[in-house]
């Protein structure tokens, strides 16, 4: 029994420790240095502001892609029994592109865009085969605490090398490097080597079940989509729920497009690189025990109304933003966003899940984790467009007000104690 607890928690650790290293793409590539080194140096000699738009519409098209793959990568490991297989090839997909940026040079911004967006691709693809091993290796009483360590962990190693890269940026020469370009191109090198040596104990000590593949009469396309259609039908049940996911929707755009944009941003307004990619750092390590405030806030005051606290923060920092000209603003924006970011996705996790009937709680976070990339492809875009067309990115940035009050004001017509009456009631009129 005590070597079986034992293989149980090396599964577990093993699991975690995939976070801690992809989480290093999240940090490193999508938030903090490839935005500036593709504005800076990918992007260089192009007019005042295109950057900005073409950053945009890469992430967009990025999402874009993933949210049509998520349905179906999620119909594959319904159906087949080679997750492992899957999140390998994905794994080592994002990996290898991670490592490629660092041959972008001056002036490669598609070459840039090309290779950011298979990244993503292998970033946001493995992790539909890492999710789905989480029930395989955590009884449902300790399913919530392996998935917190798991993200605990995530935020751990994701911080830990972005202060490398940091360090390595703002003096080159500690590391023997010769300036700040070299340095941007060697983090992206560390990103694809951290990732792939935190992903070897999963793949070595994590097995698929054994059992054959299910029988289907159909192909993964369609099975992955007809899934979400009739997933978003039975939803349609739940009032209160399809108001807030109406209300996620638009604020959770916001939300990404601040996460994916703000750097690239700030460079396009004129703050130097190592004062961006420090704020970034900032907001990495404010978000983990300010995550833990909101969580403690939501308690006092209810989840919904911190929630809503976190979003007008959230519109301050957008008008804040249109106004920004040092870095000491950079700073101080970066510690606001720290401060609400993780308690504005974890508070609106366990809303929705508060209004999820019995025996639905799959079903249904699947959907809104594939409905949510769908919707944060307009945010990017829209950003980028209102850039190009103006030819200032300041009004980029303030096009992000309209996803926010738009999602406050439905937020506010969200009855929770009511949504969370209807899922009982319809979890006795159709149990499980």
């Amino acid at each position: 029994m005590l070597v079986r607890m034992n293989e149980k928690k090396k599964k577990q650790l093993s699991w975690a420790l995939y976070d801690f290293g992809n989480s290093a793409f999240a940090t490193t590539i999508m938030a903090a240095v490839l935005p500036v080194y593709y504005s800076s140096v990918a992007a260089k000699g192009l007019d005042e502001g295109l950057a900005t738009s073409y950053w945009g519409y890469s992430n967009s098209i990025a999402v874009l892609i993933v949210a049509i793959l998520a349905p179906i990568l999620g119909a594959i490991s319904d159906y087949s029994a080679a997750k492992k297989k899957f999140l390998r090839f994905f794994a080592f997909m994002g990996i290898i592109a991670s490592i490629l940026l660092a041959f972008v040079g001056e002036g490669q911004y598609i070459f840039a865009s090309v290779i950011f967006i298979v990244a993503s691709i292998g970033f946001s693809g493995a992790n539909i085969f890492y999710d789905a091993f989480l029930p395989e290796i955590a009884d449902e009483r300790e399913m919530d605490k392996v998935s917190s360590n798991g993200f605990a962990l995530g935020y751990v190693g994701g911080g830990l090398l972005l202060l490398v890269n940091v360090l390595m940026i703002l003096n080159p020469s500690w590391f023997g490097l010769p300036n700040t370009t070299v340095a941007s191109q060697v983090s992206f090198v560390t990103v694809g080597v951290w990732w792939f040596v935190f992903s070897i104990p999963l793949l070595i000590h994590i097995k698929d079940e054994k059992r054959t593949s299910t029988k289907r009469d159909k192909s993964y396309i369609r099975i992955g989509f007809s899934r979400v259609g009739a997933t978003f039908k039975e939803i349609r049940q739940y009032k209160q729920l399809l108001i807030f996911l109406f209300a996620f929707w638009m604020y959770n755009d916001g939300i990404s497009t601040i996460i994916r944009m703000a750097t690239i941003y700030g460079s396009e307004i004129g703050i130097d690189q190592n004062s961006l990619i420090v704020a970034l750092l900032i907001t990495q390590f404010v978000g983990i025990p300010c995550t833990f405030f909101f969580g403690w806030l939501a308690t006092k005051i209810s989840a919904k109304k911190a929630l809503i606290l976190s979003l007008f923060i959230y519109l301050g920092i957008v008008i804040l933003g249109y106004f920004m000209s040092s870095a000491f603003h950079f700073y101080l924006l970066a510690v606001c966003v720290g401060l609400v970011q993780g308690g504005a996705q974890s508070l609106s996790r366990s809303i929705f899940g508060k209004m999820i009937p019995e025996g639905k709680q799959g079903e249904f976070y699947g959907f809104y984790g594939i409905s949510s990339k769908f919707a944060a492809i307009f945010g990017p875009f829209f950003f980028g467009l209102v850039g190009q067309l103006t030819g200032n990115p300041r009004l980029g940035i303030l096009s992000l007000v309209f996803f926010f009050i738009v999602g406050i004001l439905l937020l506010t017509r969200v009855n929770v104690d009511k949504g969370i009456e209807d899922a009982k009631r319809m979890s006795t009129v159709h149990p499980k």
